[in-house]
């Protein structure tokens, strides 16, 4: 036996105002939240480049305990793109390349004293880099610089 569908009564559908309220209120859940993911996926991309940037500190750290604070010095300025630098810190040339940053991004900007040093990284060499600099300080700690 075939059971027939039964036509719905007038008032059990949606109205187009109901629809239009519901709709609406989806855009604006788009629109807050966009900005708020948006933060959060640079955020994820820097942690590639905090990454790296400490390892080349403890890299610089190795440096220094090996060759002494003088050799070391004469690394400040230069960057991971160049040969020598990579060389001297036992870096390949493929060991800061990652999926949003590379080797010239990475610049050692100062060695202290006591073996630490403060590492700059500037975004927006590679497609979909994030923009901007972002320093690991001699305390370790890794801010974004305004």
């Amino acid at each position: 036996m075939v059971k027939q569908q039964k036509m719905p009564k007038s008032g059990e559908a949606f109205t187009l105002t109901e629809l239009m309220v519901v709709i609406l209120i989806v855009a604006i859940l788009v629109a807050v939240t966009t900005p708020f993911i948006q933060g959060r996926v640079d955020k994820a991309k820097w942690s590639e480049a905090c990454t790296t940037a400490g390892f080349i500190r403890k890299s610089v750290r190795n440096y220094i305990a090996e060759s002494g604070l003088t050799a070391a010095e004469a690394l400040l300025g230069t960057n991971l793109g160049n040969r020598n630098t990579r060389n001297l810190l036992g870096f390949h040339a493929l060991d800061c390349e990652g999926t949003y940053f590379e080797s010239d991004d990475y610049t050692i900007t100062s060695v202290e004293s006591d073996g630490t040093s403060v590492i700059t990284v500037t975004g927006g060499s590679k497609a979909n880099s994030p923009s901007g600099t972002y320093v690991m300080q001699a305390n370790g700690t890794w801010s974004k610089q305004t």
